[in-house]
């Protein structure tokens, strides 16, 4: 939690606006990744989540980080639009191909839909 914390005062300079939109859906995953598999897994996320923001309207930020000390925990910050613009995600070719290829990579995997109470940042535009 606490890189995530770190890289939203870092890299969120914008999100303030879009995240306390009241229909936005905001989204934070946490992955544990074989160690193993951990470079292919880094490319398959990298490909959906660069597929998902150029071609889904409703997908409006998708960043993933990994630990520093341990590269395998690995935390996804995820907006959308709306709540049917998270259902239409899950449904795409590309989200479903990321799934498909990771599901043995994936030791585990927690999700927490949460609310903005505050992001703010010195970096501006």
């Amino acid at each position: 939690m606490k890189i995530l914390i770190i890289f939203m005062a870092a890299t969120l300079f914008w999100v303030n606006a879009l995240a306390q939109e009241p229909n936005h859906i905001i989204r934070i995953a946490r992955l544990v990744i074989d160690s193993a598999l951990l470079t292919q897994y880094n490319a398959a996320l990298k490909e959906e989540i660069e597929t998902a923001v150029r071609v889904e309207p409703g997908v409006l930020t998708l960043y993933a980080l990994a630990e520093k000390e341990n590269r395998t925990h690995v935390t996804i910050f995820e907006i959308y639009a709306s709540t049917d613009a998270y259902r239409s995600h899950i449904q795409t070719a590309h989200f479903r191909k990321y799934k498909s290829i990771t599901k043995d990579m994936v030791k585990s995997l927690i999700l927490s839909e949460v609310i903005a109470i505050g992001l703010e940042s010195k970096l501006k535009q």
